[in-house]
């Protein structure tokens, strides 16, 4: 069911299994159906039970004195119980004993188990089918599915109710929705409300679903808004995700336009000729034959023009479902849908015309893919690790040339002087003393001097050695540990990073210095100037010897500990015609990567620090550009993003088109384009690379984040090029907050523009911890690579 893959003919994918008319229209009734019976009204009072695993098998119930408004199968299948509501009874079926006394001749008969509730618009069992869940006016009545008992009547919305389940895993929990716009979430034992939401649409809502295995509650109102929340143990709901279905529809649609002719047509959507409203009339988690952890939060939307496949961990269209596009069906425009999984990888579907006396029943077949592997065979296969050595012509094979400073160029005449011979054959001559001052004492021994011993030398050798692992198990980061202001004066930091040891923090400021801190934040700062403008980029090297900071005066300088004056400065106006959008160390330190406008310049450097007071003038250090490489729009890089922890050949590079390219600096050449990642221009790319005191395994190290303002933090995967999960709970709406990996690659931090930073965990969309200690926005997060700390 994916975007990508081999081309498949997709008018046998929706087939019409049963059609039926009837004298009076039923666009808005709960209908029901499972993997072997659907059940619709006949004539208004009585029930048609339709098998499907034999179609001449049919089965009329007769009970009901008014027009049937609701029905529901329940969920086992042994016994197969089926229920059906009208405004005088609310009567069970016993599928397997009412065929038993069809054949036998006997009426079949069910169990009246509410009697004068009003019109029902919804029903719901329990898990188990021990209770049954009546939706009518303003309240939800709890019935016995035995007997004729109300076991508690729940009210508190302020509108009629339109539909209401209970949790799969909470038997005693159930949420109701309501024309209000709200949801609640009831304890049905206590009567009492756990939970209730705010008014969360203009338009009421519609469905109500629950996800089991990511715990989630997904809701859906007529403008065609989809809500996702979690549902924790305390059943305190967060949002996760909220998404608009036209508007995800159009993003799908101008990504197919723009993808390479071997992938369109796979998942084609026929533009709307007339702009319609989407409303959600039904929610059913997709089950995959194949269990992918990515496929946990999938979802079939049912709307009035057809079947919408949603990632909701991504808010990503997969699939779309027209029922103008399919000629076999009878009906073009839906009134309500009722779905379930059928045998092997199909699909039940069974719907009512919105402005005809219709019904349908149809059966949708689903593609199986066998591995991650065949979901996107047509692309190369991309890695952050290198699959095979450098070629001869890489940019990465350059080496520079270095000049001995002691070598002295020759000219003409040394050519034709005569060499002068050494009076002295050593390079140093001993001073006669002569301007020494007497010595008073000859001898003075030395007492009280303590012996090293060998194991005192050997235990400290092997602390020094050995380096404690990362924590992962660890919990996310919560508690405040220190909290400091940089200056006297309000000044915003706009990067940190600690070095690779997590030992120490560079900070760089917007009163255009950068501060060198312990990772404990205590003691006295080191402060380095020298920028003209804020400073907006550190990062440290590999080796922890040095470090490079770049500003908004278009250049960047590498210093070194212990040194006020940088070791080498590169830029300048007259270089660099529009601001450094990246800049850090790479391959292991052997090269430097800088962006600036349409270009990412490789450089080649060398790094000397001693110092001549004769020679001060003339600088040791020197770089060499050994290459640039352009976005192939050629529009301006605005995020790069590269591994220097060991030896990677990708480099990602986001421009200001909303794309991300993946070059790889092997072969000096793009080897993948992603067109439109985000809505808006992407400001910050960042990959999983771990740390020295964590491993992970070889395929974490293939996923990288994206963040653009109004357009939450994306989690992608190299191999696939696929959006794999999408963080949005924190705020970001103008300032360019930053996201980064936890060196166990479990949890995701990022900031945000209500004073908070916000902690994800990498396997759910929803966030573990919220960190309230900032006084304004946080603007860059990083992780202490030695300690669960950030």
């Amino acid at each position: 069911m994916d975007d990508c893959g081999e081309s498949r003919d997709e008018s046998n994918i929706m087939v019409e299994k049963l059609s039926l008319s009837y004298d009076r229209p039923m666009s808005h009734l709960q209908l029901a159906c499972c993997p072997t019976h659907c059940a619709v009204p006949l004539q208004g009072k009585d029930l048609l039970l339709h098998s499907l695993e034999d179609s001449e098998q049919t089965m009329q119930l007769t009970g009901h004195h008014g027009n049937i408004s609701a029905m529901v199968f329940g969920t086992g299948r042994n016994p197969l119980l089926l229920c059906s509501a009208s405004a005088d009874y609310v009567i069970v079926w016993d599928v397997q004993r009412c065929y038993s006394r069809t054949r036998a001749g006997i009426v079949a008969s069910g169990t009246v188990i509410g009697t004068l509730l009003g019109k029902v618009v919804h029903l719901s069992f329990s898990a188990g089918d021990e209770r049954l869940a009546a939706c009518s006016g303003d309240k939800v009545y709890i019935l016995s599915s035995k007997i004729e008992d109300t076991l508690s009547v729940l009210a508190g919305h302020l509108a009629p109710l339109t539909a209401a389940e209970f949790c799969p895993w909470k038997t005693d929990v159930l949420v109701s929705i309501s024309e209000d716009r709200t949801f609640k979430v009831w304890g049905v034992e206590k009567e009492e409300i756990i939970y209730e939401s705010a008014v969360l649409s203009a338009s009421p809502l519609l469905s109500v679903s629950f996800l089991l295995k990511t715990r989630q509650l997904v809701t859906g109102s007529a403008d065609g808004q989809v809500w996702s929340f979690t549902f924790p143990e305390d059943l305190r709901c967060n949002l996760v995700t909220r998404l608009d279905l036209h508007k995800v529809m159009e993003r799908h649609q101008r990504q197919l336009n723009k993808m390479s002719p071997q992938t369109v047509g796979v998942t084609g959507i026929t533009p709307d000729t007339v702009e319609t409203t989407k409303p959600v009339l039904r929610i059913c988690a997709y089950h995959r034959q194949l269990e992918l952890e990515r496929a946990n939060s999938w979802v079939w939307i049912g709307c009035s023009d057809g079947l919408y496949l949603l990632d909701l961990a991504t808010s990503e269209l997969h699939k779309a479902l027209f029922l103008r596009d399919y000629p076999n069906l009878s009906i073009t425009m839906a009134g309500s849908w009722a779905m379930c999984h059928g045998s092997g990888n199909t699909m039940i579907l069974l719907l009512t015309s919105l402005f005809e006396t219709q019904m349908s029943v149809l059966e949708l077949s689903l593609p199986v893919s066998g591995t991650v592997d065949d979901l996107c065979q047509h692309l190369d296969r991309l890695s952050i690790l290198p699959s095979g050595p450098l070629m001869s012509g890489s940019p990465l094979n350059a080496e520079l040339k270095k000049k001995d400073p002691n070598r002295r160029k020759k000219t003409g005449s040394d050519k034709c002087a005569v060499k002068e011979p050494p009076l002295v054959f050593h390079t140093k001559v001993k001073s006669s003393g002569y301007l020494e001052s007497p010595r008073m004492t000859m001898f003075s021994p030395k007492t009280n001097v303590q012996k090293k011993t060998e194991r005192s030398t050997k235990t400290n050798m092997k602390r020094r050695s050995v380096f404690s692992d990362y924590p992962e198990d660890t919990a996310a980061p919560s508690v405040p540990h220190t909290c400091l202001s940089t200056t006297k004066t309000p000044t915003p930091v706009f990067c940190c990073q600690y070095s690779g040891d997590g030992k120490q923090i560079l900070c760089g400021l917007g009163d255009r210095s950068v501060l060198l801190y312990k990772s404990s934040l205590t003691g006295t700062s080191a402060v380095y100037t020298g920028h003209d403008k804020a400073v907006s980029i550190v990062s440290w090297s590999h080796g922890r010897q040095w470090w490079l900071s770049a500003s908004e005066d278009r250049t960047f300088r590498i210093w070194t500990g212990g040194s006020s004056v940088p070791v080498l400065t590169l830029g300048g106006t007259d270089k660099f015609f529009k601001p450094i959008q990246a800049a850090q160390f790479y391959y292991l330190d052997k090269f430097l990567l800088m962006a600036s406008g349409p270009s990412l310049h490789l450089y080649l450097y060398h790094l000397d620090n001693t110092q001549d007071d004769i020679k001060r003038y003339q600088p040791r250090s020197c770089a060499k550009l050994m290459g640039h490489f352009s976005m192939e729009s050629g529009t301006d890089i605005t995020a790069v993003s590269a591994i220097n922890d060991f030896y990677s050949y990708v480099v990602l590079m986001c421009g200001a088109d909303r794309s991300i390219q993946v070059l790889d600096m092997n072969t000096g050449a793009v080897a993948s384009q992603l067109p439109n990642a985000h809505s808006r221009a992407i400001h910050h790319v960042t990959q999983n690379k771990g740390s020295m005191f964590s491993s992970q395994t070889p395929d974490s190290y293939n996923l990288f984040l994206s963040s653009a303002v109004t357009d939450a933090v994306k989690l992608w995967d190299l191999r696939t090029l696929r959006c794999v999960r999408r963080f949005e709970n924190h705020v970001n709406r103008c300032h360019p907050c930053t996201a980064a990996f936890s060196p166990c690659g479990r949890f995701i931090a990022s900031g945000s523009e209500d004073n908070c930073a916000y902690m994800y965990d990498v396997r759910s969309s929803s966030y573990l911890r919220k960190l309230q200690r900032h006084s304004n926005t946080v603007l860059n997060v990083t992780f202490n690579p030695a300690t669960p700390e950030t």
